[in-house]
């Protein structure tokens, strides 16, 4: 009997991108809500630091009218071009299944490209999720730092109490994982919704005195800027470009709130509210150039700017727990889709699939920004080294953005030209400032990509390689069937063997015919697929095929989004005849021992000398599996590489 496994997913629609969304079908006001809370916490935090950066970052800028306009006329054309553009209406349309960010724009368009196509393109994709990491880390740092700068405003024999503040917030942050963020997120969208407003009361109340700010929408004032000083004003998109970071995230976290919620929350509030903001700072240093030290906290009144303090640090937790919970994520469909060795995962609520806790990315993720905090000190230096793997993604995306366009959607080649035209313009033009950023702190984050980028390409390499060399010696079900017909011992009960590949026998079957000389009277040769999909129909879960004499193939579908659960899928076997009595079914697990050699050509020994590390500290397929710890049998064995 065979069970079908999911069918292929019609082709995206551009005009219909939410035909198939799963968002939560909410009240949209309390999606609107709650995007607001998780998705603009990190954009939202921009105005902390992006302006001041711009005037005095590592190439400063005179503050005078010429300056202030042209900056903030940058800013408006950067949010606009790159955030509403480029992600609300373009990129947010390739949703699959509802889920959006770089590995699901990577599976739409991964079936209709050639072998040469698919492999340069998953390289990107995989670069994304390391650039990723990059930005992960220097989120929290410099937001958290930024906010509690404000002090020195107030005070400035604060200062030497920054830092110590600063770290011990981080350190509450990163402690507080463990215990999951369902109940804190409930909070996340109110606050953030009083952030915003506070951002553009303080906005309105300073452009009252200058109202000639609002000329800033004319294209013509970012020009002049150039005209003046072609080279500063090159120099000044790699601060500008701070104004942006996080724009990568509404479409990264699109399947959690849906594209309709997300698109309200930006052009209805976010947006408006930024620039109002921006430009009350712009207001601020036309009256006293002085206030550049920091626009963001001076543009409040005396009594206002201890509350404001303690709301912008409030805010900057939310945007670091949402970059903290998207780390989560991203290693979560890494691991799924063999980028990565199992970590131990900790499921921190019963209700939301969602809500997951890898002890070993929080932990490293608050090593490396506890560094950066420490090592730079000030945000005026972070902003230096930040930026810089944001601009990768946003280019890797628009790459992938012009293969869906192009070859999927099939666009007026002329439309499709001119907007993949604009897109690598923009983005080419940020990449090339922030290039400048990297002798100043911008090889942090890349020298972390490049490590990150040589641990998923090598775990993907490796496992290729072990599969190949399990592949060598195996035998056709069929024939193995065959050849224990009446010869072996058959005993009650149910054997599981899980195994890597599809067809043939696994090995840990036939070291268990070697040294135990039995098998159970049923015998299931269980294979764990991930979809290039989210996720996948649970009615389609199990593929089934009856081999005969008590043997059965049964391969398990899951999107890259999904938990595994083998003992609680594997009930509908009962159904068909496949007794699954916990007292009388063992699970059998192949255990590996690498030994890397140069006999075999395939990767650097050093980069085999690492899988084989990763491969011995990656958590047992037992815990990752959910199998019962009474029940399960490992059978190891040596491998060369």
């Amino acid at each position: 009997m065979h069970i079908p496994a999911q069918a292929p997913a019609s082709e995206p629609n551009a005009g219909t991108p939410d035909s198939t969304s799963p968002a939560p079908r909410d009240n949209l006001a309390v999606l609107v809500v709650g995007a607001i809370g998780v998705v603009f916490g990190d954009i939202g935090t921009s105005p902390l630091y992006a302006m001041k950066e711009s005037f005095i970052g590592p190439h400063p800028l005179a503050v005078d009218r010429l300056h202030i306009f042209g900056v903030l006329s940058l800013i408006f054309w950067a949010l606009m071009l790159i955030v509403t553009v480029k992600y609300v209406l373009v990129a947010m349309r390739a949703d699959n299944k509802g889920e959006g960010g770089s590995f699901a724009l990577l599976s739409l368009i991964s079936s209709h490209l050639d072998e040469r196509r698919k492999a340069i393109l998953l390289a990107l994709g995989v670069l994304a999720a390391a650039l990723f990491y990059g930005d992960a880390m220097l989120t929290p740092a410099i937001s958290v730092l930024s906010a509690v700068e404000g002090l020195t405003i107030i005070e400035q024999r604060l200062e030497p109490l920054v830092l110590p503040i600063s770290v011990l917030i981080l350190l509450g942050l990163f402690f507080i994982q463990s215990r999951g963020t369902a109940r804190v997120g409930a909070l996340f969208g109110p606050v953030i919704l009083v952030y915003f407003v506070v951002l553009a009361a303080l906005g309105l109340f300073n452009i009252a005195a200058h109202p000639e700010i609002l000329s800033i929408f004319n294209p013509w004032w970012a020009v002049d800027f150039f005209r003046h000083d072609p080279r500063l004003g090159f120099l000044a998109m790699g601060s500008v470009f701070l104004a942006v970071t996080g724009a990568e995230t509404l479409y990264a976290d699109m399947g959690h709130f849906g594209r309709k919620a997300i698109g309200l929350s930006w052009l209805g509030l976010v947006f408006p509210c930024l620039m109002l903001n921006y430009m009350g700072q712009g207001a601020l240093l036309l009256d006293n150039p002085a206030a550049v030290e920091n626009p963001f906290y001076l543009m409040a009144p005396d009594w206002a700017r201890l509350p404001l303090i303690c709301l912008a640090t409030c805010a900057t937790i939310i945007a670091s727990q949402a970059v903290i919970s998207g780390a989560f994520s991203v290693t979560h469909q890494a691991i799924q889709l063999s980028f990565l060795p199992r970590f131990k995962i900790l499921h921190t609520s019963a209700k939301a699939a969602g809500q997951i806790y890898i002890p070993t990315i929080n932990w490293g993720l608050l090593l490396m920004v506890l560094i950066l905090v420490l090592g730079f000190r000030k945000s005026t230096s972070l902003a230096s080294a930040y930026g810089i793997s944001v601009v990768g993604t946003m280019l890797i995306t628009t790459a992938m953005l012009a293969f869906l366009i192009f070859k999927v959607w099939r666009w007026n080649p002329w439309a499709a030209g001119a907007t993949i035209a604009l897109f690598a313009t923009v983005d080419i033009a940020f990449f090339l400032s922030n290039i400048a950023k990297i002798a100043d702190g911008g090889w942090v984050p890349l020298t972390v990509a490049v490590a990150i980028f040589t641990v998923l390409t090598t775990w993907a390499k490796g496992r290729k390689m072990l599969r190949e060399q399990l592949e060598v010696d195996t035998l056709p079900l069929q024939t193995f069937v065959n050849s224990t017909s009446g010869s072996i011992h058959r005993v009650k009960g149910t054997s599981i063997f899980l195994s890597a590949a599809k067809d043939g026998i696994p090995a840990a079957l036939l070291h268990n015919i070697k040294h135990n000389q039995v098998l159970h009277e049923n015998v299931v040769l269980l294979t764990v697929e991930v979809a290039e999909s989210p996720r996948v129909n649970v009615q389609n879960r199990l593929e089934v095929h009856h081999v005969g004499q008590g043997f059965h193939r049964v391969i398990m579908h899951y999107g890259f989004t999904e938990e595994i659960d083998i003992p609680s899928d594997l009930t509908p076997l009962v159904k068909l005849g496949i007794p699954l009595d916990p007292m009388r079914t063992s699970y059998f697990l192949g255990r590996q021992k690498l030994i890397a050699t140069r006999e075999i050509a395939g990767m650097a020994l050093w980069r085999e000398h690492l899988f084989a590390w990763m491969l011995k500290a990656s958590e047992s397929a037992m815990d990752y599996y959910r199998l019962p710890a009474n029940r399960v049998v490992e059978l190891g064995s040596q491998i060369r590489i």
